[in-house]
């Protein structure tokens, strides 16, 4: 019986390695982590495996794409990634189609998000990340950004610009007015680190 081919993002698969990198160096040998956005699920995959010691639960606000999130998990032998959630970042309480999660996470983790949804979902994002962080937990974002002093680079301006022709709510975000969204749910901005494809992880963290 042939299977169905696994959903594949080239994008993932590119920035996985750079990502972990950061990762390692972030993250503590054990701890559990919320993925907002899994899309394909590589990325659970990946890290998932990478890191043994920590508990993975991935989550995307469709679940069109979980079947593919569960076959990776399976290709990477990485047993400690839970079954796909539905969560829509701007809805309360976290998930949206099952209980609430009831203990808070070490690591909110959620690539690629930002620029292709409404901004209101950046907001949104904060205020649950600020609901559902431990106390000394993290918050990563990836992506592409805007940042006030720093050419961007062409191929992020014609991204930007093909973003915006698809939907107009859609468009790469300023590093200052994510940092607004998150001050204003009680976190800041810790770390800024420059990744490859003019791309950056940025790490928050709590402010009070």
């Amino acid at each position: 019986m042939t299977q169905t081919p696994l959903a594949h993002s080239p994008a993932a698969e590119r920035n996985q390695a750079p990502i972990l990198g950061v990762m390692r160096k972030l993250l503590a040998p054990t701890g559990t982590a919320l993925e907002i956005a899994c899309g394909t699920g590589q990325h659970a995959a990946c890290f998932g495996a990478a890191l043994p010691g920590w508990q993975w639960q991935p989550t995307d606000w469709q679940d069109t794409l979980f079947s593919s999130v569960i076959g990776w998990c399976a290709q990477h032998g990485a047993a400690n990634v839970q079954a796909p959630l539905r969560l829509d970042v701007t809805l309360s309480p976290w998930p949206t189609d099952a209980p609430a999660f009831s203990t808070p996470f070490d690591l909110i983790y959620c690539a690629n998000m930002l620029h292709i949804a409404p901004w209101e979902c950046c907001g949104g994002l904060m205020r649950g990340a600020a609901r559902h962080l431990g106390a000394q937990g993290l918050l990563v974002t990836y992506g592409p950004y805007l940042e006030q002093g720093v050419p961007t680079a062409e191929g992020n301006l014609a991204f930007d610009a093909s973003l915006r022709a698809q939907d107009p709510r859609w468009g790469i975000r300023a590093v200052e007015e994510v940092a607004a969204e998150a001050q204003a749910a009680g976190l800041q901005l810790a770390q800024r680190h420059a990744l490859p494809a003019n791309n950056l992880l940025l790490v928050w963290q709590r402010s009070r």
